[in-house]
């Protein structure tokens, strides 16, 4: 699937683009299935809310049961002072977990084809694990950010593993909050983890290298579109005050080959462990 150009740039720069790879039609059966499920989803708590504003998880059952759930969080703005909906109910929900690519047929499709297995064996996974599938909104006006960070902080494995799959939905632009990364920053430290205990949770503190605030470089990609980029790699997204929404949908796949830290927020006790067809 990847030539050679493509995978060194992979491990020198930590990120790969892959560009609309992936069919408008292909792209709207998971979108229409992804809106089908929020709307079959009746559950309106206003506690369902999902900010990385603030980490702490602990007592959050919601939350820390959805690893084998299809649950909908809310965007930390989508309700005024009242407790109403400030926009309709549909353009709210800020993301879909985390569980999609086990419990969804549209979406088990999309997340275990041929052709992603194909580009995790030329990055170098010996036996890749589906952890984690989220459909991210990035709703127009209400988006919210996403603080920098590194996804190995939330799948930490020994040696370090994790690779995210993002794929663009819908365009990702600056104007609706598109990825931004720090070229190369996968060499560099992991700055914290994210630690479980029971119904707690903790981040706890590994290196106080500064967040790359002025060294990011926005990737602005085309609906279809695939970044492919390593769990150390540090990356944000702004928020989306635009018209426009900013859908996506990401996997993060782990080797089974490594060890899975006991730690981890998200272990699956009754879903499979898969990874992609053959």
């Amino acid at each position: 699937m990847l030539n050679d150009e493509q995978v060194n740039q992979f491990h020198d720069q930590g990120f790969l683009v892959l560009d609309q790879v992936f069919g408008l039609e292909e792209l709207d059966e998971v979108k229409t299935q992804a809106a089908k499920i929020v709307n079959d989803w009746h559950d309106d708590d206003r506690s369902h809310t999902f900010s990385t504003k603030d980490n702490d998880r602990s007592g959050n059952d919601f939350f820390l049961d959805s690893a084998e759930t299809m649950s909908c969080f809310f965007e930390e703005e989508a309700f005024d002072e009242r407790g109403e909906f400030v926009q309709d109910r549909s353009l709210c929900i800020n993301k879909i977990g985390h569980a999609l690519h086990e419990l969804d047929p549209v979406f088990n499709r999309f997340s275990h084809q041929k052709v992603l297995g194909d580009i995790a064996k030329d990055i170098g996974l010996s036996s890749p694990q589906i952890r984690q599938s989220m459909y991210i909104y990035k709703q127009p006006k209400i988006g919210g950010e996403v603080n920098w960070h590194q996804d190995a902080t939330f799948f930490f494995t020994t040696p370090q593993s994790v690779v995210t799959y993002w794929f663009a939905m819908e365009d990702a632009t600056l104007e609706n909050g598109c990825l931004w990364v720090e070229p190369k920053g996968h060499k560099g430290p992991l700055r914290e983890r994210f630690n479980r205990e029971g119904s707690n949770t903790n981040m706890l503190p590994l290196d106080d290298t500064p967040w790359p605030i002025d060294t990011g470089i926005p990737v602005e990609v085309k609906a279809g579109s695939l970044v492919v980029f390593q769990g150390k790699l540090p990356h944000y997204s702004a928020p989306n005050r635009s018209n426009k929404s900013r859908q996506a949908y990401t996997l993060h796949v782990t080797d089974g080959t490594t060890e899975y830290a006991n730690e981890n927020w998200l272990h699956a006790k009754d879903l499979p462990l898969k990874g992609f067809s053959n």
